[in-house]
């Protein structure tokens, strides 16, 4: 499960051997200011041209190509709204990292402290990243349309899980049963990447999300589940990610629900 570290925490352990921070924005927004020393991840090249994400050997390839391997500890950060953070952090837990922290301020805020960025592109050398896919924290399709007792959370907006907006060739609606949590209802920027476990909790029992359910966070492709995924283990909740999420369910025609 990944961890939440503050300011002060990176700060001290900045240029230390046992951490490498990871910028998972897209390469413009890394070139527009970055902390110094971080590797940039981009977490949107953890997805292929069909929008679902790449398998898991290709997915170790890129890490290690990006110089990612099976040391140092991964220190990775966002910008608003953290969904790229959340999405890496996943994916290393999934791959079988444990060791994983993410930065609980957004790198506004680290910059507006006045702490030392920089500009210039790291050069990673690439390594080996040794895949150890750990299945825990992940359903599949065929899992998540298998007859059971799971609590599907919906993390996309309102409209979207409604039915009243779609997108691309999605069908409108929502997994049968599920209920909704808007995930930016989940986040505090531009301060932090999380709210108070407290707010957490009240929004969870609000949709009527419990401690002993079997939960199951979507979105539409991914990231907006996985900073619901982040949530939930950070409020104590055991959950999983449908990675695949409504896109990947709405194109194989299974069955939906509006309202």
């Amino acid at each position: 499960m990944a961890r939440l570290v503050d300011l002060d925490w990176v700060a001290q352990r900045m240029g230390q051997p046992g951490i490498v921070l990871v910028d998972p924005r897209r390469p413009m927004k890394y070139l527009s200011g970055h902390l110094p020393d971080a590797l940039n991840v981009p977490v949107f090249q953890t997805f292929g041209a069909d929008g679902k994400l790449l398998a898991p050997g290709a997915l170790a390839g890129f890490l290690g190509t990006a110089g990612l391997g099976g040391d140092p500890t991964p220190v990775l950060y966002d910008s608003p709204e953290g969904q790229n953070a959340a999405m890496l952090a996943w994916i290393l837990e999934y791959l079988g990292r444990t060791d994983v922290c993410v930065m609980a301020s957004f790198y506004e805020a680290w910059k507006a402290a006045g702490r030392e960025v920089r500009y210039k592109p790291v050069e990673a050398a690439a390594r080996t990243f040794a895949s150890q896919p750990n299945p825990a924290g992940r359903i599949t399709v065929e899992e998540a349309s298998a007859p059971g007792r799971l609590k599907f959370v919906d993390f996309r907006s309102p409209e979207e899980f409604s039915g009243e907006r779609s997108i691309g060739e999605d069908q409108p609606g929502h997994i049968p049963g599920a209920v909704n949590v808007v995930w930016r209802d989940l986040a505090d920027p531009p301060r932090t990447l999380l709210k108070p476990r407290a707010a957490i909790e009240r929004i969870l029992a609000d949709a009527g999300v419990t401690r002993g359910d079997q939960i199951v966070a979507y979105c539409r492709s991914g990231p907006r589940a996985a900073l619901g995924y982040l949530a939930l283990r950070e409020a104590g909740y055991e959950a999983r990610l449908f990675d695949g999420s409504w896109a990947e369910w709405s194109r194989l025609g299974l069955p939906a629900e509006k309202r």
